[in-house]
């Protein structure tokens, strides 16, 4: 049976753990798309292999949403995808971790699941881990590289914005699945028609696999990683200069094992004790640092994503925290909820179709920004797993 697989009885004994998935189906795929472009060339057909898919059809993409595919399968799962501080409630505060820690249970969060997969794929490439493990490990790392690259996966208020209504134009949605889905929607809807036409840099289009974001993605590299932020991809890898090799923990030598281990057992000592203060994560290091990497994110959502207006009495729409209305694709896929005609269904909801807002997202490119800086970072991480070159990227530059 799978390491991943095995432990689903212990996430039943963590209790009830708030439904969220970060990105939708385009924003993982884009990720897993960009980070493709970047690998390698060893590391490609290594990472075919273990996912068992031909070297002629292998797209890391067709992977990227497995861990919310069978979320429902692995609920203990669940609370891998996100992280949150005690003391963060934006827009008001942004703590990450803040003075009391991380809520939750050790070793359990996407933070910690990044380091945990990536020191498994390790093993598998030390031949200390089984292949069925490292299939997993390497599904979990590309989702948990998107899910942290989501800032509302970075905070625990209000199920991740999950539980906010917010009204974008003539729709109602939540302020989470705003940006899994709707955001990129409209980016893809209002692409221009010129990148329909392929780029001349055969490694972009060979990564791409005829999809409706395909021209998306197309614009996030000529106006993006090919040109403004041609030179910014060494500083996404980079860690803070303070940032020291660890011993490796119990917790990181046992993988998810250690990880649901100890949580099971956090979960026992707090049926009898309750614990006012936090958790703590697994220390950056010099190559590997998710915690470096998340917070300049995280403080995206005091500065525009957690809209200080929300905050407002007249803006009081919340969802039942008992539901899941986590519909992170269907705004990019043809399921988008109907069209409302009744005024009255936005009474008390912010409408975030505005200039002040999707408009300075769009403007500023942000969402298509967080989706290159993914893709380069997880690029990074495999590189340094399977090439054993460090956490550089492959041979792609501008004039590839």
């Amino acid at each position: 049976m799978r390491i991943f697989s095995s432990y689903a009885a212990i996430g039943v004994a963590l209790g009830s753990i708030p439904g969220s998935f970060a990105w939708g189906a385009a924003g993982h795929e884009i990720v897993a798309t960009i980070a493709q472009m970047y690998l390698h060339p060893r590391v490609l057909p290594t990472l075919c292999g273990i996912l068992e898919l031909p070297n002629d059809r292998c797209h890391l993409a067709s992977v990227a949403t497995w861990a919310d595919q069978h979320r429902y399968q692995m609920r203990w799962s669940a609370a891998l995808h996100y992280v949150g501080a005690l003391d963060d409630y934006p827009s008001e505060t942004c703590a990450f971790p803040g003075p009391r820690g991380w809520a939750g249970h050790p070793g359990v969060n996407v933070l910690d699941g990044i380091q945990n997969t990536t020191r498994l794929l390790q093993d598998w490439v030390n031949e200390d881990a089984s292949h069925d493990v490292a299939n997993e490990a390497l599904k979990f790392l590309i989702h948990f590289v998107g899910d942290m690259h989501q800032p509302l996966h970075l905070t625990g208020r209000d199920r991740g914005g999950n539980s906010v209504k917010v009204r974008f134009g003539q729709r109602t949605t939540n302020l989470h699945s705003l940006w899994d889905g709707y955001l990129i929607a409209q980016g893809v809807r209002t692409v221009s028609s010129n990148y329909s036409r392929p780029l001349p840099y055969p490694k972009i289009e060979r990564a791409l696999r005829g999809t409706i974001y395909d021209s998306y993605i197309r614009r996030i590299m000529w106006e993006g990683l090919l040109h403004p932020w041609a030179g910014n991809a060494a500083e996404w890898l980079s860690c803070a200069a303070d940032a020291e090799p660890t011993e490796p923990s119990d917790l990181m030598n046992s993988g998810l094992l250690g990880a649901w281990q100890s949580a099971y057992r956090a979960t026992q000592k707090m049926v009898a004790t309750f614990m006012r203060d936090g958790v703590e994560i697994m220390p950056d290091g010099p190559v590997l640092c998710p915690h470096h990497w998340a917070k300049p994110l995280h403080q995206l959502n005091c500065e525009i994503v957690w809209p200080k207006a929300l905050d407002d009495v007249r803006y009081s729409g919340r969802f039942d925290s008992r539901d899941n209305h986590d519909c992170a694709d269907e705004a990019l896929f043809g399921e988008e909820e109907e069209e409302e005609d009744d005024d009255d269904a936005f009474d008390g909801l912010l409408d975030l179709d505005t200039p002040e807002y999707a408009g300075v997202i769009a403007k500023r490119l942000l969402i298509e920004k967080l989706l290159a800086q993914g893709g380069i970072r997880l690029a990074g991480l495999l590189n340094y797993i399977f090439a054993r070159e460090g956490p550089e990227l492959g041979p792609f530059v501008v004039n590839m």
